[in-house]
């Protein structure tokens, strides 16, 4: 029974001084105020209230700079928020700069992105904020990124939420992209009529130059033709056969009592004559 006084109290003080690591933490091991050693992932003891086990998350985390109102370059009040990932390093110097070096170190990091958000976006107007997000995003993290180092803190990213003007002020920056947009769409619908316009215009000219050069073509039949009769006239239409066809030209037109006027001396006149039993006047004086 006094062995059992003793082993009680020696279980009890060796149970208080065990110590589990997760793998998502790094431990500080104290003893009596002063840095001993670095507690990794798993087992650990520790003398009670001797030592003490101070433990420090090394996944990212995120916290929020919260909303605030910033005064642009243009005197104008907008909401601005933005949230910062970050991780403590889990080597021995950055989990020990994590706590020996800065007090509460996610504090310090909305203040830091707080004030700096103020120190960028102060030097842009407004449109300009809202368009160069990036720029601020950027200049955000290398403040953060600098002023973090011997924090033994990692600064993966930083994103910024939103920049929202005043009510007022977004209503009528509404009203311009809403004009803006319609304008757009009007030069787009202008486009396209004039699009169809011209088609319709270079059809008609194609249908000209179509209708130009079957007439010119047609034009150039009929040349072609007459000019293969008169050289067939030329050619067998000579001496009485040429007077043939007049004659029956002169035939069909007396034959429908039509009156012709035939040149004095032309040979028609001389053959009708001779038809007739007249002689002309110059030939009977040459006979005699």
């Amino acid at each position: 029974m006094n062995y059992l006084y003793l082993i009680v109290p020696v279980v009890i003080f060796l149970l208080l001084g065990i110590r589990i690591v997760r793998p998502t933490h790094r431990g500080l091991i104290e003893r009596l105020g002063k840095y001993r050693s670095l507690a990794t992932p798993g087992f650990h003891w520790i003398i009670p209230v001797i030592d003490r086990l101070f433990l420090v998350n090394v996944t990212e985390q995120m916290v929020d700079a919260e909303p605030q109102e910033i005064i642009t370059n243009d005197n104008l009040n907008a909401s601005v928020d933005a949230q910062v990932y970050f991780r403590v390093k889990s080597d021995e110097e950055s989990v020990k700069g994590s706590i020996y070096n800065v007090n509460n170190y996610q504090w310090q990091i909305v203040n830091l992105a707080r004030t700096t958000l103020r120190n960028i976006i102060g030097t842009l107007t407004l449109k300009s904020a809202n368009s160069e997000r990036g720029k601020i995003n950027s200049g955000l993290y290398k403040t953060l990124h600098e002023e973090t180092q011997n924090w033994g803190i990692e600064i993966v990213r930083t994103e910024l939420k939103e920049i929202d003007p005043p009510r007022d002020v977004q209503e009528t920056m509404n009203k311009v992209v809403k004009a803006e947009n319609e304008k757009i769409a009007a030069i787009d619908s202008a486009t396209a009529a004039e699009t169809v316009a011209d088609g319709v215009k270079r059809a008609k000219i194609k249908e000209a130059e179509g209708y130009k050069q079957s007439k010119i073509l047609h034009a150039e039949g009929e040349a072609e033709a007459i000019k293969l009769v008169n050289e067939a006239a030329d050619k067998y239409f000579i001496g009485n056969a040429q007077l043939l066809r007049k004659l029956e030209a002169l035939e069909a037109s007396l034959g429908s009592n039509a009156k012709i006027v035939i040149p004095t001396g032309s040979e028609l006149v001389n053959i009708i004559g001779e038809m007739a039993g007249i002689v002309p006047l110059e030939r009977k004086q040459m006979e005699k």
